[in-house]
């Protein structure tokens, strides 16, 4: 099942993709760069400031689909419930092994007196 989160991310992705490849559509093969039989194409200074424009939007595109591609691939994070019960568990558990280990200190001192006879 897709969380909330998940399927925003899917939608960025697939938005911000669909926004790049129709944009890039429209500008080279729409905007006629070559030009046609009654004009000349696009002149130099056409070219000099659409494609650092072009790159700066698909860049721009590129960083929203990466984003929502993580959201889209990260799974969504457990229910606080989960996580507090799982503190309180290990809160109780605590106890009972600092008393284990309280019982081998008081042990050792035995062990190193009889070596030592």
């Amino acid at each position: 099942m897709v969380g909330k989160d998940q399927a925003i991310g899917g939608a960025i992705f697939v938005v911000c993709m669909v926004i790049g490849v129709l944009y890039t559509f429209g500008l080279f093969y729409l905007g006629q760069p070559l030009g046609t039989e009654n004009t000349l194409g696009w002149r130099i200074a056409d070219w000099l400031i659409m494609i650092p424009v072009f790159l700066a939007f698909i860049a721009i595109m590129a960083i929203g689909a990466w984003i929502g591609w993580t959201m889209a691939t990260t799974p969504p994070p457990k229910p606080i419930e989960e996580i507090t019960s799982e503190i309180e568990e290990r809160v109780e558990e605590k106890p009972a092994e600092e008393a284990a280990k309280e019982t081998e200190e008081e042990k050792k001192p035995e062990r190193k007196r009889k070596s030592e006879k």
